[in-house]
């Protein structure tokens, strides 16, 4: 059985990530990229599948271990009856070639550690063959090569394909281990400097988390969301990955495991938002430029995700050789969610970019006519049922927020041309577009019985992106329908401590009380609470005057991040552990601005 999710920490160089467990063992990590085949794929399966512990012999979990402060360094501690040693972890921001960095540091007494490095490129699949190369070994199996070397140099020992290094370090003395990769074509990269590497990365960190406009409470929390939010993005493109895992399930032995190594156009006003409050204008930028350039095209093809660099493409299959997490199977590589119909993308895109003009980020001329390009689109298709926010796989519906936010798309154009009336465009044409979704949304997907908005059209289920209504502006916190929308969401999607599901997993219509044969999303199963849901929630409180309860639960919800601060998508309240991919983007962006919410300057008592 693996590690629990929350046994995870992640190390990064913002092109691809790695996940440590608390054990010493490195069980998952992709090369070149974050959406690159798996060389250490235990995390989905077994040792078997790849994965490179270094630990003290016979030890099992670590002591204590804890990031350095502001930074994605990570230390490892054992307390042995020989002594006590250290492992720091991290993957310094790259020059060409990815390098995984792991330093075994002696602190007290003398204490024996064995490294055991086993490669298995193409998430488990293959078996590279190993051999020496001036002083260092070397894997190579088709395009990938990777390059092992230890400082000061080592005996090894190979064995069922399999590297183990033993070694006995006293207090005060180190030894390094980098492994670099590059495509075996190519000669191998120059050399790391890794104690260099090391101060460097830690300095470059804390230089960055210096810069965060944040000075309310939990600090360290939010810092650290911030830092996690950074360490997902790849630097050359500005795209920033849901998360840096696939198939992390949402229930433990259940088939909803999803491929989330992409960039979600439904996170993006969020994202830039928490960029934006906590002064990170250079990424917010970047973050932004990524969106133009995925966005580019037919207004028409709009996806509701896109690749690293704005690939279309990311076709969904399954690996059979995994067995999954804890027996989650399938397995899947891609995302076929990519082909879904959710017209609240749109409205996503046009408040981003109304975010980003309303900020001051450097304006781009072609933005503005993208926006017009996107609402001509949406005048034409906003009526039409679609899979919306959650990606459901069963059938298309009126869903209630994916009208809301074409709606947000008219009002911030109406917006725009109002305040700037040298922009070209017809304010009247939005306007009346504008009137006619409001209406539509307030007479068919409004329950006046349970004075609460539905999911869908028609239909008596709740969802909890309904709490997103008066964020966008589309009724005031204070309209009765709004503050019933909420009591009525917390009631039925809620749990004891207040966290939220996203919706249920059964369907009524109208006026059936009994389930249908179908579910809303077309899948067996269950899943946890939805994190971001639960922040969510503490914002609307607060928005509706009810900060203290809004608090309250902040609290709460950060209580479930793991030792070293780090969140999944979900949480299971009976077993009291974390689920799905990991750790989620999405979760530390609402960490991030709900803090801003609720103790920022602007946040009120």
């Amino acid at each position: 059985m693996r590690r629990p999710i929350e046994d995870y920490a992640l190390i990064g160089d913002h092109q691809t990530a790695a996940l440590v467990s608390r054990t010493g063992s490195v069980d998952w990590l992709c090369l070149p990229r974050f959406d690159s085949g798996a060389c250490f794929a235990a995390l989905l399966g077994d040792d078997e599948h790849g994965h490179w512990r270094i630990a003290p012999q016979d030890a099992d979990v670590c002591t204590r271990r804890a990031y350095r402060e502001n930074t994605l360094v990570l230390d490892t501690e054992w307390d042995t009856p020989d002594g006590s040693v250290r492992v720091t972890d991290f993957m310094p921001q790259r020059d060409r070639a990815p390098d995984l960095v792991r330093i075994v540091e002696g602190l007290t007494g003398e204490v024996t550690l064995r490294s055991t490095l086993r490669l298995r490129f193409d998430y488990g699949s293959v078996v590279p063959w190993m051999r020496r190369s001036d002083g260092h070994h070397v894997a190579v199996a088709g395009p990938d090569a990777v390059w092992l070397r230890i400082d000061p140099e080592i005996p090894c020992e190979g064995r069922d394909f399999t590297t183990y290094t033993d070694i006995t370090v006293a207090a005060g003395e180190r030894v390094t281990f980098v492994l670099t990769w590059h495509p075996s074509h190519e000669p191998r990269p120059r050399l790391l400097d890794a104690e260099q590497a090391l101060r460097d990365s830690v300095e470059d960190w804390r230089a960055w988390a210096a810069r965060c406009r944040y000075e309310g409470p939990h600090r360290e929390a939010v810092v650290r969301s911030l830092i996690t939010l950074k360490a997902l993005t790849y630097a050359p493109t500005g795209g920033i990955v849901a998360a840096p895992t696939t198939s992390l399930p949402e229930e433990i032995g259940g088939v909803r495991n999803w491929d989330y190594r992409y960039c979600w156009l439904r996170d993006s006003t969020l994202t830039l938002g928490a960029l934006l409050a906590a002064g990170y204008l250079e990424e917010a930028e970047a973050w932004r430029d990524w969106l133009l350039r995925a966005a580019a095209g037919n207004p028409g093809d709009l996806q509701i995700m896109y690749g690293l660099a704005g690939e279309r493409r990311l076709p969904e299959y399954e690996v059979p050789w995994l067995p999954g997490y804890e027996g989650s199977a399938p397995v899947r590589i891609g995302n076929k969610a990519v082909e879904q119909r959710q017209l609240d993308v749109y409205g996503e895109v046009v408040e981003t970019l109304s975010l980003a003009r309303r900020s001051g980020l450097a304006t781009r001329d072609h933005g503005w006519r993208l926006q017009l390009a996107l609402m001509e689109f949406l005048r034409e298709n906003w009526h039409r049922e679609d899979e919306g926010l959650w990606e459901v796989r069963g059938p298309r519906r009126h869903f209630v927020h994916s009208k809301v936010l074409a709606w947000a798309a008219a009002d911030r154009t109406v917006r725009a041309l109002d305040e700037d009336p040298e922009l070209p465009g017809d304010v009247d044409r939005w306007r009346r577009l504008r009137d006619e979704i409001h209406a539509e949304v307030c007479e068919r997907g409004y329950d006046a019985e349970r004075n609460t908005f539905t999911q869908s059209y028609g239909s008596r289920e709740l969802d909890a992106a309904l709490l997103l209504i008066p964020r966008v502006g589309f009724l005031p916190p204070d309209d009765p329908r709004v503050v019933g929308t909420i009591d009525a969401i917390r009631k039925e999607l809620g749990t004891d401590d207040g966290f939220l599901r996203r919706y249920t997993t059964a369907d009524t219509g109208a006026d059936d009380t009994t389930p249908r044969d179908t579910t809303v999303d077309g899948l067996p199963g269950d899943e946890g609470v939805f994190v971001v849901c639960s922040f969510w929630l503490a914002d609307a409180l607060h928005m509706t005057g009810r900060t203290r309860e809004a608090r309250e639960l902040f609290e709460r919800i950060l209580a479930l991040c793991n030792d070293v601060g780090l969140l999944s998508e979900e949480y299971d309240p009976v077993a009291g552990r974390q689920l799905g991919n990991f750790p989620q983007a999405f979760s530390h962006v609402g960490l991030a601005g709900t803090a801003f919410t609720l103790f920022g300057p602007d946040a009120g008592e």
